[in-house]
């Protein structure tokens, strides 16, 4: 069962100074021994953009002595490992913002030139699966002193997962790494708890007990589970059936969706995972509390290059946690739950108003969004209804009667934001979900404040391109995406076509497409096409589909079958083939077309040579 919510205490005031990453600079802090440090893929950037900060400035409202260390050298004499010490109570361990395999790598599994979340964009500052590496080192260094690591790529890897990169399932990264614990998802409170037993100076199995943690024991241990389990397939049975591992898939789906999800274990080898649940979600005044921890919102002064990451999110602010759109290529919701927490308006104002008093501060607030743009505030109507649901996704295949999916809180945000002073400009840079709000019901547009929301965005907060996400046109892919119909996105860009020619705003509208995904062959490509040119829309903001740990699609490519109904799915898993996908959203370009019709004319398609090539 969760235990309750609960609100963390007012975060403890501290000058505003950057969380020491050097022996100089614990030196003139006047601290001889450190409580926790951090070590992080990413570079130090003290903005609550940035996972390694909150959590730094969070474990500092605690009350104690932090430090980080930013991208350590792994390939030398470890000196970055060692130079701070031991902690008194754990090191902490985060890959970084990203996924350190989709940091490094395109999905024709090539290796990127460059990395945002580094001080030049430079690529290489961190190795492969970080979490991985810098733990066995920090363990081989200080056995005696417990590893604590989280961030999405543990938190994504909690269980037995598909490595694209790899080919194969990988075990839990608890057992790969053999770290202590393993935080999954957002590390507030389970943190807040951790630190509570170590200043108590509880056992070490006292761990074990916290919510939203994982660990490994020992299968000769006598252990009785007192609450709910569910008990996964072995990762063995897994390796040796894929049916298995989409059981697997299935169950824990189902399980972390839930408002009160048990535990779930699964055995490894000799040892067993166990997966307690998650905390209640986080209450509005205890992320009130941690937006408005001290961040400088700036890269650490060690820094002498652009740390591009920044530069793109530096003037934006979250305003909400969670996502309840469940699409199968995501792992937002296995990450940062399906539920949504939303910051207070008077929150998010003294936000915008500190960013507004900056010197560098240009009056351009770039986004005000969060996993997305349009979620702010929409709660569940009755509380009882959604402890007996284990949907993940609460808008497919429709949306929830009892999802509170009203725009008003959000109008009025949006309309106060822009009051402030020395605010010129908000722009919404996180992608709109429109199949909230349309609806052919007019009092409920009405009344939920849909057509004033579509107004405002429009008028005032697109910067020329407003970016949403059909993600495809085919019924049956969009189905296995777990996304609206098509038709949904003709709707919309209906309404978006005629505010924009009434108010003559000259706006664009950019949909993002994927191509690559289970369910997608040459002739839904070509048919996508076929749709983009008819409907003039241009097919630039475009990627070839990625299998991320932890979600559908990943288990269907590796599969070859839907799990949950047992339907079997095509991938194109020949990189050559994804490829050649990946050019259809560009068939207009010279060197595309001849690949294009030789393609069609193979797969018994000649009538869509003329659709998207005839001069009509």
């Amino acid at each position: 069962m969760h235990l309750n919510s609960f609100s963390l205490e007012a975060p403890i005031k501290s000058p505003e100074i950057f969380l020491p990453t050097s022996k100089k600079e614990i030196e003139k802090l006047g601290w001889e021994t450190l409580d926790v440090i951090l070590f992080s893929g990413d570079a130090y950037v003290d903005h609550p953009a940035f996972g390694n900060a909150i959590i730094g400035r969070y474990l500092q409202s605690l009350g104690l002595k932090v430090a980080i260390v930013p991208q350590p050298n792994w390939r030398d004499d470890l000196r970055d490992f060692k130079k701070l010490g031991q902690p008194k109570y754990f090191f902490a361990v985060t890959a970084g913002n990203m996924d350190s395999m989709i940091n490094h790598y395109t999905a024709q599994k090539r290796l990127r030139s460059d990395d945002a979340y580094t001080a030049g964009d430079k690529a290489g500052q961190r190795p492969d699966y970080p979490t991985i590496v810098y733990t066995k080192i920090l363990k081989s260094l200080y056995p005696q002193t417990p590893v604590i690591i989280g961030g999405i790529e543990a938190s994504l890897r909690r269980l037995t997962h598909y490595d694209y990169w790899q080919d194969t399932l990988k075990p839990s990264i608890l057992f790969e790494s053999q770290a202590d614990l393993l935080v999954y998802g957002m590390a507030e409170q389970p943190l807040k708890a951790i630190v509570a037993s170590f200043q108590r100076g509880d056992k070490k199995d006292s761990l074990k007990t916290i919510n939203q943690v994982a660990y490994l024991l020992n299968n000769d241990s006598k252990v009785e589970f007192k609450d709910n389990y569910v008990e996964l397939p072995s990762h063995q049975k897994c390796l040796k059936e894929k049916a298995m591992f989409g059981e697997s898939f299935v169950l824990t789906e189902n399980e972390i969706n839930k408002a009160n999800p048990a535990i779930i274990v699964q055995k490894v080898y000799d040892k067993t995972v166990v997966v307690n649940p998650p905390f209640a979600p986080i209450t509005e005044e205890a992320l009130d509390s941690i937006y408005e921890l001290p961040f400088i919102r700036k890269p650490h002064f060690r820094y002498k290059e652009k740390i591009p990451a920044y530069e793109m999110i530096k003037d934006s602010v979250t305003i909400h946690r969670g996502c309840f759109g469940g699409c199968s290529f995501c792992t937002l919701a296995a990450h940062q739950s399906k539920f949504i927490s939303s910051r207070s308006e008077k929150s998010i104002i003294k936000e915008i108003e500190k960013i507004a008093q900056k010197d560098d501060f240009k009056g351009h607030i770039t986004d005000m969004g969060g996993p997305s743009a349009n979620m702010y505030m929409m709660n569940t109507i009755n509380e009882i209804l959604c402890e007996k649901c284990s949907r993940p996704s609460c808008v497919f295949p429709a949306l929830c009667k009892n999802i509170n999916n009203s725009h008003q809180p959000l109008n009025t945000l949006y309309k106060r934001a822009s009051r402030i002073k020395g605010v010129n400009k908000i722009t919404i840079g996180s992608g709109v979900r429109y199949d909230l709000f349309i609806t052919e019901n007019k009092e409920e547009a009405e009344e939920k404040g849909f057509n004033e929301y579509m107004r405002l965005l429009l008028s005032n907060h697109v910067s020329g391109r407003l970016k949403v996400a059909p993600e495809h046109t085919s019924e049956d892919v969009l189905k296995i995406m777990r996304k609206p119909s098509f038709k949904k996105f003709v709707t919309f860009k209906n309404m978006f076509d005629g505010l924009n020619n009434k108010m003559n705003l000259n706006l664009q509208l950019i949909p993002y497409f994927i191509s690559g995904h289970p369910g997608t062959g040459y002739s839904e490509m070509a048919e996508l096409a076929v749709l983009a040119r008819q409907m003039k829309i241009h097919t630039e903001q475009v990627q070839d589909f990625t299998p991320t740990p932890m979600t559908l699609s990943s288990v269907i490519y590796y599969t070859g079958v839907n799990p949950y109904t047992k339907e079997k799915i095509y991938s194109a898993k020949n990189l050559s083939d994804k490829e050649l996908q990946k050019k259809f959203f560009f068939y207009h370009i010279k060197e595309n077309k001849e690949i294009i019709k030789n393609i069609l004319l193979k797969i018994r398609r000649g009538d869509l040579i003329l659709k998207l090539y005839s001069n009509k």
